[in-house]
Formats: C-alpha cells, sequence, structure tokens
C-alpha cells in the first residue's frame, strides 16, 4: 500500500504574514500477534484514534484467528479502526523502511514466536521487519509479552531486545485500582502502555499514595 503524506497550506494572516505551518500528526505502528489478549490491541487502537494518532496496523494470521475466538469483533471491524492497514506479507510496505517516519511501534499482545523474530533479526514477515526497523533507527518500540511461566530461552530474548532498544511491558493487572471489570484492567494497561509514548489517554486511575478512607 503506498502512502503519500498529506500536504498543508501555509495560512496567512490578516497583516500578511505567514503562520507557522502546524506540526504533524502523531504516527505510531500497531501490530497484533497471535498470543492471548487480542483485546488489549483492539482498545489501543480505539484509543489511539481518539487522541488523534495516525496508525499503521499489521495483523498476524493467528491474531485473526484469536480475536474471532476472543471477541465480538470481526477482522473488517479491527480493520476499520485504523488509519492505514497493511498484510503481514506485504514486505513492500512503507513501514519496512526507516525512510518512513513513525513515533514508535507497539505489538500488542505480543508472542513469544514474534519476540524471538524480533530478538533473531529474522524479518521474515511485516511485524517482526517494522520491529527491526525500529530498534535500528533508535525509535520507541513496545512489546505487551503475553507469555506465562517464562522459560530461560523467553528471559534471554527480553534481555536481549532490552539491550536492543525495546521496552517490555506485560500487562500486569494493578489490583490497587479496585478494578469492578475486565475493562477497568484494559484500560489500565492501554493507558500504561501509551504512556510509553508520552501518550495520556486519561482513562485509567493513577497511583497518588494510600487513601484514607
Amino acid at each position: 500500500m503506498e502512502l503519500l503524506e498529506p500536504s498543508s497550506s501555509n495560512l496567512s494572516s490578516s497583516s500578511g504574514e505567514d503562520q507557522p505551518k502546524s506540526s504533524r500528526r502523531r504516527r505510531m505502528v500497531v501490530a497484533l500477534t497471535g498470543a492471548t489478549g487480542s483485546i488489549l490491541g483492539i482498545k489501543t487502537l480505539i484509543t489511539l484514534r481518539r487522541l488523534n494518532v495516525e496508525t499503521h496496523l499489521v495483523i498476524s494470521k493467528w491474531a485473526e484467528a484469536t480475536i474471532k475466538y476472543e471477541t465480538d469483533y470481526t477482522i473488517a471491524n479491527v480493520r476499520a479502526l485504523a488509519d492505514y492497514v497493511y498484510s503481514v506479507h506485504d514486505m513492500a510496505a512503507p513501514i519496512s523502511s526507516g525512510s518512513f517516519r513513525v513515533d514508535g511501534m507497539v505489538i500488542v499482545p505480543c508472542s513469544v514466536k514474534t519476540l524471538a523474530a524480533i530478538n533473531s533479526g529474522i524479518c521474515n514477515d511485516l511485524i517482526s521487519r517494522a520491529a527491526d526497523v525500529m530498534l535500528k533507527e533508535r525509535r520507541r518500540l513496545v512489546l505487551v509479552l503475553r507469555e506465562t511461566p517464562l522459560s530461560t530461552i523467553h528471559l534471554h530474548n527480553m534481555v536481549s531486545v532490552t539491550q536492543a532498544g525495546a521496552i517490555i511491558c506485560p500487562p500486569v493487572p494493578a489490583f490497587y485500582i479496585k478494578p469492578s471489570s475486565i475493562d477497568d484492567l484494559v484500560d489500565h494497561s492501554v493507558g500504561r502502555m501509551l504512556d510509553l509514548f508520552d501518550l495520556d489517554t486519561a482513562e485509567f486511575e493513577r497511583w497518588e499514595g494510600w487513601k484514607k478512607y
């Protein structure tokens, strides 16, 4: 899919002086893999749309299967949440190149298979290639890893990609918010992962010390 940067015209004030051009809309790559927790990726897309962040989406084959199994969303529904969607096999997509400017990438949920592919630098699909681009260009890469318990192999891969610049961000539930639903836990996890991109969702309770009752 070819993407052209939207153009913007200069605006002039009544005095004839040029006004500064508006800043570029923030742009993020979002990838969903086949690990359980597909609702985390879906809610991330919904939140980024609300925050007016341009999203570039890749969904793996097994992510599609997991979405169908775990949620009431159709694949078409999920794709419609993003501004741009690419096939996981499209190695010529804009996000496969470091010259395509993005503010970061989140893989949510991230399977240990994808973690291993990123750590080894295989780049055998668009998700691992886009992640590799984030690392080589020194851009923010967040892996929302969904696996437990963890083997030594998993731990070694996590350490290695962290040393390369990625951030491992498991969706650990925060019970201090006293969640009344799974949605509360999902909102908190999504909010904490987007904090890593300096994006405030304003949809979850932050810790402010012990409360007196």
